[in-house]
Parts: structure tokens; C-alpha cells; sequence
């Protein structure tokens, strides 16, 4: 294995399954938030009702708080438009959780014989479920073995101070037991998806997105050929086999058509995949503002998000191709007042369409498209205004 392949397998490795399938992690989100707000509400239900040790109420609401700002890392952080989900949201979540977990036993510090009030072992054990979709098998299993310990650290602490029937060895175990289960399924599924995913994308390389649009172009231009032949170039020699003599006339009209020819096959030679997207789908290639032709250093997966996105805009009953406005420059170029240190090989492409919607209409049709370009190009800027819809990304060039 080269050193690029070897470069190429670590980074699929660490992508994680929504990166692999944003819109499967945006129907899941739903469930994070649900478990999130039963937490914090099984949290403070037992905290007021069922605790038979009286403990702290201070350090009860302060359970509460740490697991509810826990709650609103993972919802905001898993945000499809703030994908992907970041490291720090996820240490952040981690932490708060286990400093959640000591607070609840300092807060019912005592002889406590109930386990059914003891929450917070199960909750750390969600905690690592509901990020399991957004982060790498790695970061679950460190995650999650450090929750388990806390958990045991805490609850075996305890049951030293105050000895009951149990064994402490006993106690934090059954502390970390649950943490330590759902973190190893955690782990499975998101290693399990990942290498799944991956040998799909593998496979599919086999007719990559490059190889389909050399095709399509191709066809494309020998069509245009055809078309400049039994147009122009047919019935000029036709014309010529039935006359005696070919006159200065005939000449200049064969330059003619040569020449047209000629630029037919330089405009072919100058077209990108981009170009011929957007006339396929309905556009035209002279609203593609690319001189340099950079969008052409798309990688196939950007490229393939891209095109998707294009072809359902271009295809909506709401949105007018001929009023698309597509321009790729360097960001170098385009930043230079903003950025002065913006790098040489970065791209930058804006995206404009003329949508005959409602604000709202415009997020109902697209967001599953926003969705998926954000996690493909993370600093993904989209503008939706009333029957308007403009996206600005940049990536480096492949």
C-alpha cells in the first residue's frame, strides 16, 4: 500500500457514520433529543421524589444542570448544519457527564440501599449511545471507558464509606455495567457501519462519478458533432457532387464550416463536468463562471454531493435554470481583503438560484441537501431569502 492509500484508509476509518450517511444521522437526531430531555427529566423526578438518602438539594439541582448542559452539547452540536459533530462537543459532553456522576453521589452522600434511584450510571451508559452516530469507534470506546470508570470510582467509593452487603468490588462494577455495555455496542456499530461504508464506496469507485462524466461528455460531444455534420457538412458536399466546378464561394464556405468545427471542438475540449451538468439538467454553460476550470479538482465524493444537489435544483418545479449563477474562483482571490493569508490551492465556488418559494418552502425542499454538502464542505454558507437561494463553500484542490 502507498503512502496516499495509506493516508486515504486512516481518514475512512476515522469518518464517522454521519459523515458516511448525514441524512440517516439527521433522522436519528430526533432520538438524541428524546433521550436527552427524558434524562434530565428522570434526573429531576428522582432528585425531588425518590431519594432516600437527604443529602444535598444544592448538589441534587446541580445534577440536573450538568445533565441538562449535556444534553444541549449533543442537540446542538449534532445539528445537520453544524455537522460534522465536533471532538470538543464530544469531550465537553463526556466531562459534563462524569462531573454529573460525582455530583449525584455527593448529592445523596450516605448510607443509600436503593439502586433504582441511582440514575446516573444508566445515563452516562445513553450518553455514549446517542453520540454514537456522530463520532468514531475510537473516540466511544475512550469516552466510555472513562465514563465507566468514574462511575465505578464514584459508586465504589461510596459503598466503602458506608459497607452494606454488597462488596465494594461489587458495587462499582455494577456501577460501570451498563456504560460498559452500551459502549461496546456503541463501538460495534460504529466500527461495523464504517467498514461497511467503506468497502460500498470501494465498489463503487469501480465506475467512479469521473469515469460516468467523461461518458456523458463524450456522448455529449458527439452529438454536438453529429449535429454540425448533417447540419453543415452533409449538404455541402452534397451540394458539391452535383456541380461541374467548385467556385471561391464554395471555398469561403468550407472555411466557414471548418471553422466552426474548429471552435465546436475547442469548446468541447474547454468544458467541465460542471458545465455539462447544468445544460443537461436544463441550465446553460455560460452561467458557469470557471476560466481556470477549477471546479474540475473536485474529488469524486465532493463531486458526487455536488451533482446531486445541482440535478434536484435544477430539477425543482420551483427553481429556473436559466437563472442559475455558478462561480469558482481561487479563495486566495476572492478573500484577498478579508483573508490576506487565505491558502493558494484553496477553491472557492458560489452558488446562486432563483427559487420561486417562500423562505420556509426553500429550507422544506432542500435541507436534506444542506444537509449532506455541510457535512462534505464544513464551512458551508447558505443564504435563504424569499424566492432566492445562494451557497458559498470552498475546499482544496485534489
Amino acid at each position: 500500500m502507498s503512502r496516499v492509500d495509506a493516508v486515504r484508509a486512516a481518514v475512512r476509518s476515522a469518518r464517522t457514520a454521519q459523515q458516511w450517511d448525514p441524512l440517516g444521522a439527521m433522522g436519528s437526531r430526533p432520538l438524541a433529543v428524546l433521550l436527552g430531555a427524558a434524562g434530565v427529566l428522570w434526573a429531576l423526578l428522582v432528585s425531588v421524589f425518590d431519594r432516600d438518602v437527604v443529602g444535598s438539594p444544592t448538589l441534587s439541582a446541580l445534577t440536573v444542570l450538568l445533565l441538562a448542559a449535556s444534553a444541549a452539547v449533543v442537540v446542538t452540536a449534532s445539528s445537520p448544519f453544524r455537522a460534522p459533530f465536533p471532538r470538543w462537543a464530544f469531550v465537553l459532553h463526556v466531562v459534563l457527564l462524569g462531573a454529573a456522576t460525582v455530583a449525584s453521589v455527593a448529592a445523596q452522600w450516605g448510607p443509600d440501599r436503593n439502586a433504582l434511584n441511582d440514575f446516573m450510571s444508566l445515563l452516562t451508559a445513553t450518553g455514549i449511545v446517542v453520540v454514537a452516530p456522530y463520532r468514531p469507534w475510537r473516540d466511544l470506546a475512550i469516552g466510555g471507558t472513562v465514563l465507566a470508570a468514574v462511575d465505578a470510582t464514584a459508586w465504589g467509593i461510596a459503598a466503602a464509606t458506608f459497607p452494606h452487603q454488597v462488596p465494594t468490588s461489587v458495587a462499582a462494577f455494577l456501577a460501570a455495567a451498563p456504560t460498559l455495555v452500551l459502549t461496546g455496542a456503541s463501538v460495534v456499530f460504529a466500527w461495523t457501519f464504517g467498514g461497511l461504508a467503506s468497502r460500498v464506496q470501494i465498489r463503487a469507485g469501480s465506475y467512479s462519478v469521473a469515469r460516468a462524466d467523461r461518458d456523458g461528455i463524450a456522448a455529449s460531444v458527439q452529438q454536438d458533432r453529429s449535429v454540425i455534420l448533417g447540419r453543415d457538412v452533409a449538404p455541402f458536399l452534397t451540394e458539391l457532387r452535383t456541380r461541374d466546378e467548385i467556385t471561391d464561394a464554395d471555398r469561403a464556405r468550407a472555411r466557414a464550416i471548418a471553422d466552426g468545427i474548429r471552435r465546436a471542438m475547442v469548446a468541447d475540449a474547454d468544458r467541465t463536468w460542471f458545465e455539462y451538468a447544468v445544460t443537461v439538467d436544463g441550465g446553460s454553460a455560460e452561467s458557469v463562471d470557471d476560466p481556470d476550470g477549477l471546479i474540475a479538482t473536485l474529488d469524486t465524493d465532493q463531486r458526487t454531493v455536488v451533482r446531486t444537489f445541482l440535478r434536484a435544483a435544477l430539477g425543482s418545479a420551483t427553481v429556473d435554470p436559466a437563472r442559475l449563477r455558478a462561480v469558482v474562483r481561487r479563495a486566495a482571490e476572492v478573500r484577498r481583503a478579508e483573508e490576506p493569508g487565505a491558502p493558494p490551492d484553496r477553491v472557492e465556488v458560489r452558488l446562486e438560484l432563483a427559487v420561486d418559494d417562500s423562505d420556509v418552502g426553500i429550507h422544506r425542499t432542500f435541507d436534506p441537501y444542506f444537509a449532506v454538502l455541510r457535512v462534505t464542505f464544513p464551512d458551508l454558507d447558505v443564504a435563504v431569502r424569499p424566492s432566492s437561494l445562494a451557497l458559498r463553500f470552498s475546499y482544496d484542490q485534489h
